[in-house]
């Protein structure tokens, strides 16, 4: 047995060597991206997906409509009423409980998938289903949907049409022969066209799928679901459907004190966002305890939600007038208080109970009444201002999406020149809840069944690591003219160290590798102990590394091959210059630990 050391002066020109080689050997392979021309497909796919999920979008409230006025009017039609202009008087009351219970039947008896605001459901079907979703959800979702918010239930619209835009994606996927991820693309394109159909957001549906739904940041995804976000954007238009759905035209002041009040309202809107959260878990950790199925939940949310109707009717339905109110100042601050705990009590007991709305709408109107409500306390402003800092920060907190909450009300109002104090106040409500709740309103619901998310996404460390940055240079090794008979001696001395050697020839290029697996096989068939490592190996194939190639393509060759240590070998003179191993690969993620937790000072006092 032989120790090779590389001697510094050696490694510096290895090193200097081998960064020249690079070039013209190594890097040609290597790129930003890892997307390949397969994105062009997807993304010709993904305009077809769109295209679906806008005549989704439209359909879905277009039978919002039709069962608000079943409901509340007894009439079969698709005009705009108002269900708060209902003649039923008292009895509007049961007309939650009705929907309800509808609602419960249809998950008991349909997919049980259809309960709670939608978008959970399609985070577990992509990280956990292969983006794999039921035809019956894509069906059974937008009906129970419109039924629950038609008859007066505070939810929005947008949970439920992510969830069937993305089926809707699921399923076109499922037609074709894609991979899981491509399938994961046309999912979540699908819930950005849904969402841009029924909002006008393009940007923030978008925003959206990065921050929640895709779990990456790449070419491959981001640009077929931009594509089919794009397309939805032209496509509504086609419908006539209005943008910005609620116009803000006020202006904006920037000074130290403003910042100051920008700030305010985004930690409050944070406070906020974490006693909703708190709201809608509490109410179905209650529901949990009931000795009664969970098909019988919603019926008892719906009677909340109906004597809610007769304290404030306006908390009952989306609310997209309150919204309007809100922003054009027309809310005095009684209605704003009355309107915020009403509607957070009736939607956070609904949601608790199961039933099917979303969340993204409630979120805006309650944060909203909030800043409404704060207004008056506040640094003067144009009207509806404050209100809207609080209807984005609120939703940034909630959701933990403070780009995708910051983008939505810009487009919403068609107002960029909010940005800046949407931005700040988005980023405060989001630093809020990160520190003070382990889990989203979004994830949590997923973490209840078993399963953890992790929402910060880095560059994989192995991508920027070299072999020779973390490789043992000082290998030991065994000569080719050891014996079989010596290697068996050799590998069971209890003085060895570990159980793999590099076999190396008289010029240290490298034959083969030797473990006590490959001495067994060579007893059992039958080869005589005195053969040579050279002799035995003959003809065998090598698998080697090389000091500049990168961690990520190693540790793939690693699983390819079964193996867990390599020889590495210079490019120049294929010698053996380290030996590298699974354990070697860990000392990146020591190095990550160091960075984490390490404090240096690089200037100051010695």
């Amino acid at each position: 047995m032989s120790v090779i050391s590389t001697k510094s002066s050696a490694a510096a020109k290895t090193s200097a060597k081998t960064s020249a080689k690079i070039g013209d050997k190594a890097s040609h392979l290597l790129s930003d991206f890892t997307t390949d021309p397969r994105v062009v497909v997807i993304s010709a796919i993904a305009v077809f997906v769109s295209a679906a999920g806008v005549l989704a979008g439209a359909g879905l409230l277009e039978l919002i409509k039709l069962a608000t006025n079943i409901a509340y009017f007894g009439k079969f039609s698709f005009a705009d009423l108002k269900l708060q202009n209902s003649p039923l008087g008292l009895w509007t009351v049961l007309v939650p409980v009705a929907g309800s219970l509808i609602i419960g039947l249809m998950a008991r008896f349909g997919s049980e998938k259809i309960r709670g605001h939608g978008i959970p459901e399609a985070i577990e079907a992509i990280l956990l289903g292969r983006s794999r979703l039921d035809p019956k959800v894509a069906i059974l979702k937008p009906l129970s949907s419109a039924i629950s918010i038609g008859t007066g239930g505070p939810f929005g619209a947008e949970g439920p049409i992510i969830m069937t835009g993305g089926a809707i994606g699921s399923l076109i996927a499922q037609m074709l022969p894609v991979t899981d991820n491509e399938r994961k693309t046309l999912l979540v394109a699908g819930a950005a066209a849904g969402m841009t159909t029924v909002f006008g957001t393009p940007i923030a549906a978008i925003m959206l799928a990065v921050e929640l739904l895709l779990f990456e940041w790449t070419p491959r995804s981001f640009i077929p679901v931009t594509v089919a976000a794009v397309v939805a954007a032209v496509g509504r238009t086609f419908l006539h459907m209005p943008a910005p759905l609620f116009p803000f035209t006020g202006s904006v002041d920037i000074s130290v004190l403003q910042l100051g009040a920008w700030m305010l309202i985004g930690i409050l809107s944070g406070l906020l966002s974490g006693v909703l959260t708190q709201l809608v878990y509490g109410f179905e950790d209650l529901f949990l305890k009931l000795p009664i199925h969970w098909m019988w939940w919603p019926l008892i949310g719906g009677l909340v939600v109906g004597l809610g109707g007769l304290i404030e009717p306006q908390a009952l339905g989306v609310g997209y007038d309150n919204l309007a109110s809100m922003l054009s100042g027309d809310v005095v601050l009684k209605a704003a208080l009355l309107l915020l705990v009403v509607k957070a009590v009736i939607w956070s007991v609904a949601l608790g109970s199961g039933t099917s709305g979303g969340v993204l709408a409630p979120l805006l109107i309650m944060g909203g009444a909030m800043g409404t409500a704060l207004s008056g306390y506040l640094p003067a402003a144009s009207p509806g201002f404050w209100a809207l800092l609080a209807m984005a920060a609120t939703m940034g907190g909630t959701m933990r999406s403070p780009l995708t909450a910051t983008f939505f009300a810009v487009e919403l109002t068609g107002n960029t020149h909010v940005l800046l104090p949407l931005i700040a106040a988005c980023c405060c409500a989001h630093g809020v809840t990160v520190l003070l709740m382990r889990r989203s309103i979004l994830t949590e619901k997923v973490a209840r069944r078993g399963h953890h998310l992790v929402r910060e996404y880095r560059v994989d460390p192995f991508a920027l690591t070299r072999v020779r940055d973390v490789m043992t240079r000082a290998v030991e090794t065994v000569a080719d003219t050891m014996t079989l008979h010596g290697a068996a001696a050799f590998l069971t001395n209890p003085k060895t160290g570990h159980p793999s050697f590099p076999v190396v020839d008289a010029n240290q290029h490298v034959l083969g590798v030797i473990d006590p697996p490959s001495v067994l096989r060579w007893r059992r068939a039958g080869k005589h102990r005195t053969a040579t490592l050279k002799q035995l190996l003959a003809g065998s194939k090598i698998t080697v590394a090389y000091p500049d190639e990168y961690l990520d393509r190693l540790a793939d060759r690693l699983m390819q091959v079964n193996v867990s240590h390599l020889p590495v070998i210079s490019r120049e003179d294929q010698r053996l210059v380290g030996y590298i191993g699974w354990k070697d690969l860990m000392r990146v993620r020591a190095r990550l630990q160091a960075e984490e937790t390490q404090k240096t000072a690089f200037f100051g006092a010695r």
